[in-house]
């Protein structure tokens, strides 16, 4: 009899405890009041975005073309306003970016350009809740007056994206370009199978193929004869010996490298506004 009078009562006590510890698991999530826990973090590590428009204050800005931002994985935003380029720390805690140490190169804009980068500025900044909806990123400050409007960007691809090259690669070791050799080395790899373009001086074009990573130029190149400045034929010469054989090659968004089997090549990136039509 002591033992039929007891089981009521470990019952009751046995379903207590399954109460409590439910009522735990479901504060857990974050879904009771004062919780301290928070939603998944903002998927935006090793992403990257155009600008399409910042707010300020309540005021609307459209973004210049070449407006991005890209974010890191090793917590730096990295971008550009379409004119100077951006630097920032951020941290991600659940939907909420924050963003800090900001610093910006100061190359000397036209009027409309400064004016949007002043507010590229001062919109990415501090706290701003982030929501996505399908390629859409919103940023906005927690009062809502101010925020960055964001359009998720697609990798470029080998063929078809016009190349600018910005450096020499030596193995392990990446270099600029010589000094007063300009800006004009360039180059498209062609859906025709050709690979036409700039060596610093020359125009050029040669026969290519692309096999896995590989891409193959099958020189020497075809060039024009003009004579340019020691610093451009300096290049030309370098740029001339590389784009010659097999080639291996790393996309990574708008950037590309091409290493020969030597470890020696260049590294370019995509040239805004520039599309190959051959």
């Amino acid at each position: 009899m002591q033992t039929q009078t007891q089981t009521p009562r470990i019952l009751a006590s046995a379903a207590l405890v399954l109460l409590l510890a439910a009522c735990g698991t479901e504060g857990g999530t974050g879904s009771g009041p004062g919780s301290d826990t928070v939603g998944p973090d903002l998927p935006v590590a090793g992403t990257h975005w155009t600008i399409g428009a910042v707010t300020v204050d309540g005021r609307r800005s459209a973004a210049p073309d070449g407006a991005r931002v890209a974010f890191g994985a090793d917590g730096r935003a990295r971008g550009n306003s379409g004119c100077n380029t951006l630097d920032a720390a951020v941290s991600v805690k659940g939907d909420t970016l924050t963003v800090s140490e900001k610093s910006i190169t100061e190359i000397g804009c036209p009027e409309d350009l400064a004016r949007f980068e002043s507010e590229l500025f001062k919109a990415f900044t501090g706290p701003l809740k982030g929501k996505q909806r399908g390629e859409a990123l919103t940023l906005t400050s927690p009062d809502g007056r101010n925020g960055l409007e964001l359009t998720a960007e697609a990798d470029l691809p080998l063929r078809g994206t016009a190349w600018k090259i910005d450096g020499l690669l030596t193995g392990d070791t990446a270099s600029s370009l010589p000094a007063g050799s300009g800006d004009k080395a360039r180059f498209v790899v062609g859906a025709n199978g050709r690979v036409t373009g700039n060596l610093g001086c020359n125009n050029f074009s040669a026969t290519a193929r692309v096999e896995g990573r590989t891409l193959t130029i099958e020189g020497p190149a075809a060039t024009t004869r003009m004579m340019c400045t020691g610093p451009q034929m300096q290049l030309e010469t370098k740029l001339y010996e590389l784009l010659d054989g097999p080639l291996t090659y790393r996309l990574d968004h708008r950037s590309l490298t091409l290493t020969n089997a030597s470890g020696e090549g260049l590294s370019a990136t995509a040239a805004d506004g520039k599309a190959a039509g051959n």
